[in-house]
């Protein structure tokens, strides 16, 4: 009797921090925003979503002033590193293409890598090092 209320403790122990490992996965939902892209011309939107290791994201752009294509889209992220995302993306102009997002402070790093230019007008929204900050 003694010992198997032992192992039952030692049980609730390890269970204990095996959720906590589980759990300890850095989370990556949120929503980021340049409102100043292309010199205050467009503004672009991310949002990430993640279930576990399932990440999501979406996107959308227009120019300030409403002319010209407004791609929106998204794809599938997976967890590179520490701080990093790579995710491959088809926007709603059936562009697509590859990516990744690095944390940076308040906000994240995006770099898009377009590997199919159906509609050429969108690919100024597709850029690298776009600096976008946490909306709060």
């Amino acid at each position: 009797m003694r010992w198997s209320g032992v192992v039952f403790f030692i049980s609730i122990i390890l269970s204990s921090a095996a959720s906590k490992t589980a759990s300890a996965a850095p989370n990556w939902a949120d929503v980021y925003a340049d409102n100043n892209l292309l010199s205050g011309q467009a503004l672009f939107e991310m949002s990430i979503e993640q279930s576990e290791t399932a990440i999501q994201l979406s996107f959308d752009a227009a120019y300030t002033d409403a002319h010209g294509a407004a791609p929106d889209g998204g794809g599938q992220a997976t967890i590179a590193g520490k701080n990093t995302l790579e995710f491959k993306w088809e926007d709603s102009f059936k562009n697509s293409g590859t990516g990744t997002i690095i944390r940076a402070g308040d906000g994240v790093i995006v770099s898009m890598k377009t590997t199919r230019a159906v509609d050429p007008r969108c690919l100024v929204f597709h850029g690298q090092n776009m600096q976008l900050k946490r909306v709060k």
